[in-house]
């Protein structure tokens, strides 16, 4: 009977520190949102200067018709990787240091991909005519080009986000039972009805399991299928620097790579705000960070075969491209890209770097912003310097477009502000299914 109600007395103290996030904000709360809730006023505000002036207040030229807009929807489709990787992939490894950062990943990922979704729209003249990008019928019988890469994205990313939230929401069901039954008023309506009746009954919990390793199975490809199609936008083109066989696999591994750092990003605030550090130990934050590694090489190998493909190939064209990206006007923003994507993450090789939150918050910053100019570099290097030097031209931001940019940030953020107060950012279930195991906890504190 002592050893029961130890373990009941650990599995209440578990509880009550996951659900420290749900307590009533405070202060540095509402100053954080508010800070977030003003720059995305002034986005919308930059928007709607845009719907009232045309798509000309923003940098989009002949021949850069492509700028900071598709930069960015690369950008957020890419953040929403590792979310899948970390929480589906691992889960089918059965690697068990994913439960205490799988439920924050996996909602970055839903927010990333609600991010990424607005700036085709954006980007659009008349965005008001979206809904002519899905396939319905309709009477005057006119239909999408499927042979179209743009008509490959709407259903590449929103396949990817449907499998995404159902596979966020499945795993949610259990700690939602939880919060039902230890919560009143309309928290509990509000839990109760998305519990689903959830009892955690034998039945149910096997039930439980297959649906969660059916759908993790399912979107464990999209993690390779959804990125490779957003770089097929690119490279079934004929543009100099696009065309290249090596931009689904450059893309994919790039995707992980700027997710992970996002996840760093995210999750080391989160742990020193609500004490979380016996859940997100430093051995969970080392492990992301030897993943980067990885990923980082990935990409170095990428970038050095880009070079060399271009050479051996003999064509003027992607030699000219390429030396351009290093030496042109866009040169500072490559070699910067080049630094903080490959160079940077290096650092981790060494422990001490690894193992301090502060070295990985620095860092994964820098890869954020990293990975951000590569999307830049390869859009408007490639545009910028067309088969014809008469139809060179050159591209520079505006206002307008900064603002947006910076609104999509204030967006991804707002969501994840409200996720923290609505939902357990670790899954209760989940860590005391570990928990109970001996000697876990005493090697996670490690």
């Amino acid at each position: 009977m002592k050893s029961e109600n130890t373990a009941l007395a650990t599995y209440e103290q578990i509880h009550r520190d996951l659900t420290r996030t749900l307590e009533p904000p405070g202060r540095l709360y509402y100053g954080l949102l508010g800070v977030v809730l003003v720059v995305l006023a002034w986005a919308i505000f930059a928007w709607i200067y845009q719907l009232k002036t045309g798509l000309g207040v923003a940098g989009l030229n002949h021949p850069v018709g492509w700028g900071v807009y598709i930069t960015n929807f690369v950008f957020w489709v890419g953040i929403a990787h590792s979310g899948t990787l970390i929480s589906a992939v691992l889960f089918l490894l059965r690697c068990r240091w994913r439960n205490s950062i799988a439920r924050s990943a996996e909602a970055m990922t839903i927010f990333a991909v609600m991010t990424a979704g607005l700036f085709p729209i954006i980007h659009l003249g008349r965005p008001w005519y979206f809904y002519q990008l899905l396939p319905y019928p309709q009477e005057g019988q006119l239909w999408v080009n499927f042979r179209s890469p743009l008509i490959w994205d709407v259903f590449a990313v929103g396949t990817y986000f449907i499998v995404s939230v159902l596979f966020f929401y499945t795993g949610l069901i259990p700690d939602l039972g939880t919060l039902r039954d230890r919560t009143h008023g309309w928290k509990r309506k509000l839990y109760g009805f998305f519990a689903c009746g959830w009892q955690g009954t034998n039945k149910q919990w096997r039930s439980y399991s297959k649906v969660y390793l059916l759908l993790a199975g399912f979107a464990t490809p999209l993690v390779v299928s959804v990125h490779s199609v957003v770089s097929w936008d690119f490279a079934v083109s004929i543009m100099p620097g696009w065309h290249s066989t090596i931009f689904a696999p450059y893309f994919v591994a790039g995707a992980i790579h700027s997710g992970l750092a996002m996840v760093l990003t995210l999750l080391i605030p989160l742990r020193r705000i609500f004490e979380l550090d016996a859940y997100i130990s430093r051995r969970h934050l080392e492990y992301i960070a030897k993943l980067m590694i990885v990923t980082g090489l990935i990409l170095a190998y990428s970038y050095a075969a880009e070079f060399f493909i271009a050479w051996y190939s003999d064509n003027i064209f992607e030699r000219y491209t390429f030396v351009y990206r290093a030496t042109g006007r866009y040169a500072f923003a490559f070699w910067l890209m080049t630094f903080f994507n490959v160079a940077v993450p290096l650092l981790f090789f060494a422990e001490k770097i690894r193992t301090s939150t502060v070295w990985l918050f620095v860092i994964s910053l820098l890869i954020n912003i990293g990975m951000w100019l590569e999307r830049l570099v390869i859009i408007v290097s490639s545009l910028s310097r067309d088969f014809l030097p008469a139809a060179w031209g050159s591209y520079k931001p505006t206002w307008v477009e900064v603002s947006i940019t910076a609104g999509s940030f204030a967006w991804f953020l707002l969501w994840f502000l409200v996720f923290v107060k609505l939902l357990p950012i670790i899954s209760i279930n989940e860590i005391k299914e570990v928990w109970s195991q001996p000697g876990v906890r005493e090697k996670d504190e490690r």
